[in-house]
């Protein structure tokens, strides 16, 4: 498109992208989450949400009850094996697209809890997109995760149980 004057577009407001980008930039600015705070972990999952560290800017501050409405699961903590099927039912529940971020060592790979009632990591129970390693993760962990979440979402990346779909069919 030929500029038909001084102004170049961008100085005349006009905005080219595709569809596809703007879909994109959408999801990653309204990342809302589910949260599933199981053990020590949600503490800290909290805390991100008071002003020193302010996820607000993230457009995730609105931490939703129903998973009908998030498209986040923050599994914060150990997942225990009565829980899991319980976890499982809310991540079927969330609408798609939907991301999982394990949060903490317990959430990983079963953190110290190396026994029978604990599941070593919840990507047995659901697939994974981001790990937050430490026990506890500190509130900047988490929003270090988020935002290579948010990286993820904006480069086009799918979430890990398309991903795992994709790969059985090839």
């Amino acid at each position: 498109m030929a500029d038909t004057g001084d102004k170049s577009l961008i100085e005349r407001g006009i905005l080219l992208t595709t569809v596809e980008r703007m879909v994109r930039w959408g999801q990653k600015s309204s990342i809302w989450p589910a949260t599933f705070g199981l053990a020590c972990c949600a503490i800290e999952m909290m805390s991100v949400t008071g002003s020193r560290y302010d996820i607000a800017r993230f457009g995730s501050e609105a931490f939703r009850a129903s998973p009908r409405q998030a498209d986040l699961m923050i599994v914060a903590g150990r997942v225990s094996q009565k829980m899991a099927p319980v976890l499982r039912t809310v991540w079927e529940q969330m609408p798609e697209p939907k991301w999982v971020i394990a949060m903490g060592a317990c959430a990983s790979s079963g953190g110290v809890f190396d026994n029978y009632a604990v599941i070593q990591g919840v990507d047995h129970i659901v697939p994974v997109d981001v790990y937050v390693p430490g026990c506890p993760p500190t509130p900047e962990a988490l929003l270090f995760g988020i935002l290579k979440l948010r990286e993820k979402i904006a480069s086009g990346g799918k979430p890990k149980y398309l991903e795992v779909t994709e790969n059985r069919r090839g």
